[in-house]
């Protein structure tokens, strides 16, 4: 077990909200800046201190590490803060520390109005996305993604851009709506299983004993297959993620995009799946076809079509989920290790795609990219991380995408040949919107617009304080990519067919 003094996974919720509640509490502006960096610092170095451990001393663990209960009050019912990480969790935890960093040090140079108030709620935003895979209690699981989504909502609402208000408000409702869903399947499972008790080991080891019909499985697992589906943009209900993100400020869509986004996919494969297979199985074909007739191939030619930057990469990030639900329909513990690869990926390129989509606005003045062009002469760093970007969201040998990619694709195959050919047309299309996307910004002849603009505002290459975060988010992509095991390696042990759970409690 780790020899750390204090539980890093209460630590790493509780640091980003005590210093919210400091911000809160009026301390004086030149400290806030100080406390933002220790808020958002904080809790990567702990992410990156259980990644080190599962890969070192936790390299033979087959269940939950950092295993800890803190009593509510209402123990009574099932309700505690329980936390741990198995290697289903980790990996997104990772995630959450990393991207979480990357949006904080580049909030903290964004010059937004309300400083204080902006970098408030997305501390509050980093400790419900360090909650949510922290947590191995379902009702904390829940309550943290309602901690993270709340702030989602207010930020697009005040620091939104075009038609944020609009944008807001289609947020809130299609979220709403699918938080709502997913609750109303959660606590079904809880009545259902009799298990007395929100702890998902006690409600794993409860239906391992006393499996649910197959009439309620499918009735539970419909719920929270629709429920999750609304979060995480599974085609026809995928409106308001383009919308939301062209709307929200950087950092905000790197938080959503990257990490809270995957809160949906998490819950069905670490409760839907293992409680619920026979549902699972009944809903596996219609699942398939949304994700990918819908998200990959409908959105893959929607996001061709675009000419506003920022909602190219919205929709492209509605199209890959596609290929982590088809991940989880093909229903293979090989699959389902490439679905959670392939999160952690996504939520990395698409964070920095968000980024980058921001620091090239500052330059151009405009997201339409038939007013953009030859850009690469005045800011070549921005140019060739956005490629790099554009690589590792193709799915290029080299970066984590890849992995996640080819896994789910081979999985694929025994569950449907044709479904399996049109996930990998999805790759052309996206190295066709990608690499025109590039080629418009950067490359060939500057346009008359993108000149005038460039008299008027000289355009800069990246400044250190955008490098950074940038660098980040690269670094970890290639990290992943060039050693995947680092992560497989967890995820695989955590998978059904593992050896029998052995639990590591402080």
């Amino acid at each position: 077990m780790s020899n750390l003094p204090f539980d890093p996974l209460l630590l790493s919720i509780a640091a980003p909200l005590a210093v919210a509640v400091a911000i809160a509490l009026g301390v004086p502006k030149r400290v806030v800046v100080k406390l933002a960096y220790v808020g958002f610092a904080l809790p990567a170095l702990l992410a990156l201190h259980v990644w080190w451990y599962f890969s070192t001393a936790a390299k033979e663990a087959h269940g939950y590490a950092f295993l800890t209960n803190y009593s509510t009050g209402l123990d009574g019912f099932g309700i505690s803060l329980k936390l741990g990480l198995n290697g289903i969790s980790l990996p997104l935890f990772v995630l959450a520390g990393v991207v979480g960093l990357a949006a904080g040090l580049y909030a903290l140079q964004s010059g937004a109005e309300r400083m204080k108030t902006y970098l408030l709620l997305l501390l509050v935003m980093q400790a419900g996305l360090m909650g949510v895979f922290a947590s191995v209690n379902v009702f904390f699981f829940y309550f943290f993604h309602e901690l993270a989504l709340i702030p989602t909502f207010i930020m697009v609402g005040i620091w939104g851009g075009r038609d944020r208000s609009y944008a807001a408000m289609t947020l809130t409702i299609y979220l709403t709506a699918g938080a709502m869903l997913s609750l109303l399947g959660l606590v079904a499972l809880y009545v259902k299983s009799g298990a007395g008790s929100f702890d998902l080991l006690a409600l794993r080891d409860t239906l391992a004993a006393a499996p649910l019909g197959k009439v309620t499985q499918t009735h539970i697992f419909g719920l929270l297959l629709f429920g999750f589906g609304i979060l995480v943009s599974l085609w026809p209900f995928h409106s308001w993620a383009p919308m939301g993100y062209q709307a929200a400020p950087s950092s905000a869509a790197m938080l959503h995009a990257g990490v809270l986004k995957k809160f949906g996919l998490y819950g069905l494969i670490q409760i839907g799946l293992p409680l619920l297979p026979l549902g699972a199985a009944h809903w596996a074909f219609a699942l398939a076809a949304l994700a990918g007739f819908g998200n990959v191939l409908v959105i893959g030619l929607v996001t061709i079509a675009q000419k506003d930057l920022k909602q190219m990469v919205g929709y492209s990030s509605v199209m890959h989920m596609g290929y982590a639900f088809l991940g989880i329909a093909a229903g293979t513990a090989f699959g389902v290790g490439g679905v959670v690869l392939l999160m952690v990926a996504h939520g990395l390129s698409v964070a920095l795609m968000f980024l980058l989509s921001t620091s090239i606005y500052h330059r151009t003045h405009t997201y339409d990219m038939d007013r953009m062009g030859g850009l690469v002469q005045k800011a070549p760093v921005l140019a060739w991380l956005f490629v790099a970007a554009t690589f590792a969201s193709i799915g290029l040998p080299g970066f984590a995408n890849f992995w996640g990619e080819l896994t789910i694709f081979v999985s694929l195959w025994n569950f449907s040949h044709t479904l399996t050919v049109v996930a990998v047309a999805g790759t052309v299309i996206s190295a066709v919107y990608g690499l025109r996307a590039a080629a418009k910004v950067f490359f060939g002849e500057p346009t008359g617009a993108f000149v005038q603009v460039a008299q008027a505002h000289p355009p800069a290459d990246l400044s250190w304080s955008e490098k950074i975060p940038a660098f980040i988010l690269v670094a970890t992509l290639l990290f992943i990519g060039l050693w995947p095991s680092s992560l497989a390696g967890p995820i695989n042990r955590a998978l059904p067919g593992a050896p029998a759970a052995v639990e590591a409690s402080r």
